[in-house]
C-alpha cells in the first residue's frame, strides 16, 4: 500500500473518529476515491471496529440525476433514509466522510436550481446524529481531477506532497502531531472565553465586517469530546478557533480571497454585503449564479453560521497553493460561513432543542458554507467587557 494512504488511513480512523473496539462505522465516499476508502475500511477493521458500511456516490450519477429530475425530487427526503441516521446516532457509530471532486466541472451548464437541489430534511437529520452521539471526521481525499483543478494536470503526486505538508503525515507520529496541534488550538479557544467577547470585526482589503456574539459564547479549537468522554478531530486538517454568532447581527463587507468549488462549480471574485444579520447582494467575477441559487435555499441561508480565526502559522497557508477545496482552504485563512450554526457554540447549547437554540439566536439551515476572507493584511479585534482586544494582526495571532 502506498504509504502515504496508509498514513492518511491511519490518522482518519485513530485521531479523527478516534474508532473504538466494538464501534460500527460508516463510510460516505465516492468512486473516484476506491483505494483510500479500501485503507480507511482496513484501517478501522485494524482499529477493532464491529463492521464498516460504505456509503457509496458517484459524479455522473450525480449528474444523471440533476439533468433529469425536478428540484422537488432532488429535495425530497426517504423515510428509510431518515430512520437509518436515526439508528446510527442511537448506536454511537463513528461517521467518515471522504470528500475532493473528482470532477470540478461535473455540473458546468447544469440547472443553479437543481444543482443546490438538497434532502434537507435528511440533512438535518445527519446532522443532528453528529452533534448528538456521533463521532465523525470529515476529510478530503486526493485524487486525479482534484489535482488538474490545482495544477491544471492530473499529477496526484504532487497533490500528495500537498496534503502532507497540511495533514502532518510526514511526522514521525501524525496522530501525535495533530494532538499536539488540537491542545494549541485549545489554549487560543480558552484565551477568547476569557474575554467574554460581545463581537469581533474583521478587516482587511476590500473586507469590513462586525458580527454579533450571543452570551455565553463557547469557541471551539482542535477537536471535540463526544458524549462518552472520547475525543475525535470532526474536520482533518484544522487550523481553527471558532464558534457560531448571533444569527441577527452581522453588518459590513467581505470579500473572499480564496477560489472555492461550491455545488461542483467554480467561484472566484466573490464579494458580500451583509445588513443586519442578513446577506442582501452577493456578486462574483465567477459561478454568481450558483451562490444565489444556495442562498435560496431557506432563509438561514442568508444569515452566519460561523466565525472563525486562523492565522499565517496555518499548515495549510504554508503548503502555498490554493487547494479549490473549502476543507483546506477554509484553514488558509480567518473565515466566515452562512447557514448552519453549532449548538456547541453556547454553553448548554447542546443540551437545548432546535427551538430554544433558535430562539438564542443561533442560526437553523440547511447549508453551511465556508468562505475565506483572511491572508495578508487581515486584523482581527474582538470587543467585550474588558474593552477592544487585537486578536490577529496582519494575518499573525497576537493575543
Amino acid at each position: 500500500m502506498d504509504r502515504h494512504i496508509e498514513r492518511f488511513a491511519d490518522l482518519v480512523v485513530r485521531a479523527g473518529v478516534n474508532v473504538q473496539p466494538g464501534q460500527g462505522v460508516v463510510v460516505d465516499t465516492d468512486t473516484a476515491h476506491l483505494e483510500i476508502a479500501r485503507a480507511v475500511v482496513e484501517a478501522a477493521y485494524a482499529a477493532g471496529a464491529a463492521w464498516v458500511e460504505p456509503n457509496w456516490s458517484d459524479g455522473p450519477m450525480q449528474r444523471s440525476a440533476v439533468d433529469h429530475l425536478t428540484v422537488g425530487q432532488l429535495s425530497a427526503s426517504r423515510p428509510w433514509a431518515l430512520t437509518r441516521i436515526n439508528e446510527w446516532r442511537d448506536a454511537g457509530v463513528a461517521s467518515i466522510a471522504l470528500t475532493g471532486d473528482a470532477d470540478p466541472h461535473l455540473f458546468d451548464g447544469a440547472d443553479p436550481a437543481r444543482v443546490a437541489a438538497r434532502r434537507h430534511e435528511e440533512i438535518q437529520a445527519r446532522r443532528r446524529a453528529l452533534f448528538d452521539g456521533m463521532r465523525w471526521c470529515v476529510v478530503a481525499a486526493p485524487n486525479p481531477g482534484w489535482a488538474r483543478q490545482i495544477f491544471g494536470e492530473p499529477d496526484t503526486e504532487r497533490l500528495w506532497a500537498a496534503v502532507s505538508t497540511a495533514m502532518r503525515l510526514e511526522a514521525d507520529d501524525p496522530v501525535a502531531a495533530w494532538r499536539d496541534r488540537s491542545a494549541t488550538l485549545a489554549t487560543r479557544a480558552q484565551q477568547l472565553d476569557k474575554l467574554e467577547l460581545t463581537e469581533v470585526r474583521y478587516t482587511g482589503d476590500g473586507t469590513d465586517l462586525t458580527v454579533g456574539l450571543l452570551p455565553q459564547t463557547r469557541w471551539t479549537g482542535g477537536g471535540l469530546v463526544d458524549r462518552f468522554g472520547i475525543d475525535y478531530l470532526p474536520n482533518i486538517p484544522t487550523e481553527e478557533v471558532f464558534t457560531s454568532p448571533d444569527r441577527g447581527r452581522a453588518d459590513g463587507v467581505i470579500r473572499v480571497t480564496r477560489p472555492m468549488v461550491i455545488l461542483g462549480q467554480l467561484v472566484t471574485g466573490l464579494r458580500v454585503t451583509f445588513e443586519g444579520g442578513t446577506i442582501v447582494e452577493a456578486t462574483a467575477d465567477q459561478g454568481a449564479d450558483v451562490i444565489r441559487a444556495q442562498l435560496a435555499t431557506d432563509e438561514g441561508a442568508l444569515r452566519l453560521g460561523e466565525v472563525s480565526l486562523v492565522d499565517r502559522d496555518s499548515r495549510i497557508a504554508k503548503a502555498g497553493i490554493v487547494f479549490h477545496n473549502t476543507l483546506y482552504d477554509e484553514n488558509a485563512g480567518c473565515h466566515v460561513a452562512w447557514g448552519q450554526s453549532f449548538p456547541f457554540a453556547v454553553a448548554g447549547g447542546p443540551a437545548m432543542t432546535e427551538q430554544e437554540r433558535a430562539d438564542l439566536g443561533l442560526n437553523m439551515s440547511g447549508i453551511h458554507t465556508d468562505v475565506v476572507i483572511g491572508g495578508d493584511g487581515i486584523t482581527v479585534t474582538g470587543t467585550g467587557p474588558q474593552g477592544t482586544a487585537t486578536i490577529i494582526r496582519n494575518d499573525e495571532w497576537v493575543l
